[in-house]
């Protein structure tokens, strides 16, 4: 024991084999499973249809072919989405009867991503393969996969932002060269010439997303289960429609609630270092918004590093509010597969889901100091440790039933009893309320506005 204490573990011993760790190895990817018997085709039809309808409507394919010449807005994105759509039905060299180029190249980035590949890595592989197999229609570089697969519509939005979390150089902001605050003035690019940002903001869209849902027939029916096939019960909650949020909006909104296709979506949010060592100090926050199951978990931003926004993440998500605003002010145009019809798409944020740091960067509510529970507000029962030099918040008795024995112990608690009520949650009125007495806050980590 003292020898393990003081010199500590073998540094050899990195499999534990002697405390249950098996030999074999533990490659998070060895247990995918790739099945080459069946053809890509169909799924890169499918694939290209949810495409075209989402974009151009049920008849898409008749109604392309016909206004290709007419000068249209949606013109050159019909031009390309036809382009694609030829591409995708050529084989990928004479005789090949399971790829196509797109399925190719899916499969390439799909291998990438499971393997970790470097971007040089596999502009090497496309190289080789174009030379290997010149009559082969396979991209002859990395940038040129890229490319083709961006023409199926699934765009990122590269916004410029400053580099102290100031402001985003976005709508009004879009033209100018330095911080619009007049604390910081910090410029946008690394240098004058190079128009390299300094930081940037990658924001992916939400309405052609949820317009995407709509597409596939069996999606579009499920998203009418929550009123049209659950079982109601009241003394058990197994849909987020049996809560009371998910109730009190619906009675406070009756025209969003009136048609079931309307979404209501969840957000979650944390930094993580993305270099997974503790020695490299990077924080990268991905914005995800959650409407069901992790297959409809949709990412709405990457705020980039090296440092945690922290309160200044609101600036961060003016593109999403924006969005989301307008979805549920007046919606999206979308086709519904399942009742083949054209509705007007609302949506609405009714949760968030984080753990209390990213509570306070989020809510705004500062979570440390006397105050700091988010629940209790001003009633928090707060006690300084001299010693400890921390607070330590007491009253957790408060939430009990008025008959509970806890409330009437002294000893494992304050050394009081407790005889106060649970304090009354405020409304969403009563919160905002409280923010209209804010005044106008400046956001960013400049030197200047930290003074």
């Amino acid at each position: 024991m003292a020898n393990h204490l003081c010199r500590g573990i073998v540094g050899s011993y990195t499999r534990w084999i002697y405390h249950g760790e098996g030999f074999e190895s533990d490659d998070e990817n060895d247990d995918i499973e790739i099945n080459d018997n069946d053809s890509d085709f169909d799924s890169m039809e499918e694939l290209l249809n949810d495409v075209g309808v989402a974009n151009f409507g049920e008849s898409w394919r008749h109604s392309l072919e016909l206004d290709t010449g007419a000068c249209t807005e949606k013109e050159g994105e019909a031009s390309r989405f036809l382009r694609l759509l030829s591409k995708a039905e050529k084989s990928l060299y004479p005789g090949c009867e399971k790829y196509s180029k797109l399925s190719f190249i899916v499969h390439i980035l799909h291998l990438k991503t499971m393997n970790r590949w470097t971007c040089k890595s596999t502009d090497m592989l496309l190289k080789f393969l174009h030379q290997v197999f010149p009559t082969a229609l396979i991209p002859s570089s990395y940038y040129e996969a890229k490319n083709f697969i961006r023409e199926l519509g699934l765009k990122c939005e590269k916004i410029h932002a400053c580099k102290n979390d100031c402001a985003l150089f976005w709508n009004e902001n879009k033209g100018l060269d330095h911080c619009p605050n007049e604390k910081c003035k910090a410029p946008r690019y690394k240098s004058p010439n190079s128009k390299i940002p300094r930081k940037v903001l990658r924001y992916f869209p939400l309405k052609p997303r949820l317009q995407r849902l709509f597409v596939n027939k069996e999606i579009a029916r499920d998203m009418r289960w929550h009123k049209k096939r659950r079982v109601d019960n009241e003394n058990m909650m197994r849909h987020p429609v049996d809560s009371l949020a998910w109730k009190d909006f619906d009675r406070n909104h009756k025209s969003f609630a009136e048609d079931p296709r309307n979404v209501r979506l969840g957000l979650a949010s944390d930094g993580f270092n993305p270099f997974g060592t503790m020695s490299n100090s990077y924080s990268i926050w991905p914005v995800i918004l959650v409407l069901t199951l992790d297959p409809f978990f949709f990412l709405s931003m990457i705020i980039p590093g090296p440092k945690a926004p922290g309160n200044d993440i609101d600036i961060y998500f003016r593109p999403l509010v924006d969005e989301l605003k307008e979805l549920f002010a007046t919606g999206v145009e979308t086709y519904d597969a399942f009742r083949e019809e054209k509705f007007m798409l609302r949506a609405a944020l009714l949760w968030t889901i984080n753990d209390f740091p990213a509570y306070g960067y989020l809510s705004g509510w500062s979570i440390k100091g006397y105050k700091a529970c988010p629940v209790c507000l001003d009633e928090t029962t707060s006690l300084y440790l001299n010693n400890g030099h921390k607070c330590c918040y007491m009253g957790h008795p408060r939430f009990l039933p008025i008959d509970h024995k806890w409330r009437r112990e002294k000893k494992q608690f304050n050394g009081e009893r407790e005889h106060r009520q649970a304090p009354r949650t405020l409304s969403g009125e009563e919160v905002l309320q409280q923010l209209l007495r804010i005044e106008q806050v400046e956001f960013g980590k400049a030197p200047d506005l930290l003074q």
